[in-house]
């Protein structure tokens, strides 16, 4: 009985070359799995790609639900932003497929699992990751790593395929290496592997338009949470996939969410591309005004520290681990009074806040006004002025004694 080997199978020109290298390489029968978290007609034809160059059959998965539910929201809850800039998108998106590969290969009986990821890249890293922490006795076949892998470029790819008279699922002119899902799309290669180009957006963008190109009047967009999660838009319920794909159309017609990053990789090395995350920065946006509302100085200063280290580890693809694990389960408690209406202005690119209101609102309008309230004496303020600055008066007095 042949072996079986399950691979995380996209159709894009890693896995097409993949399936056909593995039936050269391995006497085993390839099972391509497709995880769709979101990615839209990319999945459109995968079963008859995927069997005519090679695979026995095609799964293609429904994770886009789970995928929010359980991968989104808890990084919306910890604001969780890589660097300042990249929204986790396909970070997020890569321990839950490779967990839907382990359950597939145990349905399956096989016993390796293969991936498409290169040796410079992150996702090696969060597939395997994922693999060893669900299902420890599989074996990994990452071919960019193997000796027996003779292809070192793109192009290499395309000349594999030809040469074997297969479909090549890119054009040569057009090669970006993109990772799209619902919550975003990434764009890397060609002519933006030097930081030095500026990116010709008319022709990357797929989610929206440039700023230059938005409406020259705002759109105003109220979001309202429960405990930390968005449940409404613009007064009406909507579900989870509903929320990111009415938030995506509106933040792309309006230029929001563009960034383009030289960003530090797991592995070590720098790498930059462009993301487009429409939806996602707006949510993002609005989920953290609702925290300066609700949330008093220790929560929010220490939430600044967890969501850093949650960044990390979500970037990293240790996402099944305690560590992360437990700041969830922290996020989730300190959430519990992010509750109420956030009012957003968006205008060729920016965000710009257009009031919030909450019933945990800890802003005191009596104790906030320049206007002298009942609940503030100004007086009291001496004593807390000496008391806090009691540290530099010594200082100060022992750099005095010293001069002397």
């Amino acid at each position: 009985m042949k072996e079986k080997i399950v691979l995380a199978y996209s159709g894009g020109l890693d896995t097409s070359v993949i399936i056909p290298w593995l039936k050269e390489n391995y006497d085993a029968e390839v099972i391509a799995v497709c995880g769709d978290v979101g990615q839209g007609s990319e999945t459109e034809g995968l079963e008859k790609k995927a069997l005519s160059t090679g695979a026995s059959k095609l799964y293609i998965e429904d994770l886009t639900d789970e995928f929010i539910k359980d991968f989104i929201f808890p990084c919306v809850k910890a604001n969780a932003v890589y660097e300042g800039k990249y929204l986790l998108g396909t970070s997020m998106a890569r321990p839950l497929i490779a967990k839907r590969l382990v359950e597939i290969a145990k349905k399956e009986g096989a016993t390796a699992i293969c991936h498409g990821a290169t040796g410079k890249g992150n996702d090696q890293v969060r597939f395997e990751l994922t693999i060893k922490a669900l299902a420890p006795e599989l074996k990994i076949i990452a071919p960019w790593r193997l000796d027996t892998w003779k292809m070192q470029s793109r192009e290499d790819e395309v000349k594999f395929l030809e040469e074997r008279g297969l479909p090549v699922p890119v054009k040569k002119d057009d090669s970006y290496s993109r990772d799209k899902n619902i919550w975003h799309l990434s764009h890397e290669g060609l002519d933006l592997e030097d930081p030095a180009n500026e990116p010709d957006y008319d022709k990357i963008l797929q989610l929206g338009v440039t700023p230059e190109k938005a409406p020259d009047v705002p759109t105003y967009v109220t979001l309202e949470f429960e405990e930390g999660i968005c449940k409404k838009v613009d007064g009406k319920e909507v579900s989870p996939k509903e929320l990111i794909t009415i938030l995506n159309e509106i933040g792309g017609k309006n230029g929001i969410g563009i960034q383009d990053i030289c960003e530090n990789r797991v592995v070590g090395m720098k790498s930059r591309g462009i993301y487009e995350t429409p939806g996602g920065s707006i949510l993002y946006y609005a989920h953290r005004e609702l925290e300066y509302l609700c949330l008093d100085k220790q929560c929010q200063a220490w939430n600044e520290i967890c969501s850093t280290k949650f960044t990390e580890l979500v970037y990293s693809g240790e996402w099944f681990t305690p560590l992360r694990e437990s700041l969830s389960a922290y996020f989730d408690e300190i959430n519990k009074t992010v509750t109420g209406k956030v009012k957003l202005k968006l205008y060729k690119g920016n965000i710009i806040p257009a009031g919030a209101e909450s019933p945990y609102s800890l802003y005191n309008e009596s104790i906030a006004s320049f206007t002298t309230g009942e609940l503030y004496n100004h007086k009291d303020a001496n004593g807390f002025i000496n008391l806090f600055g009691l540290p530099l008066k010594v200082r100060a007095m022992m750099k005095q004694n010293l001069d002397k």
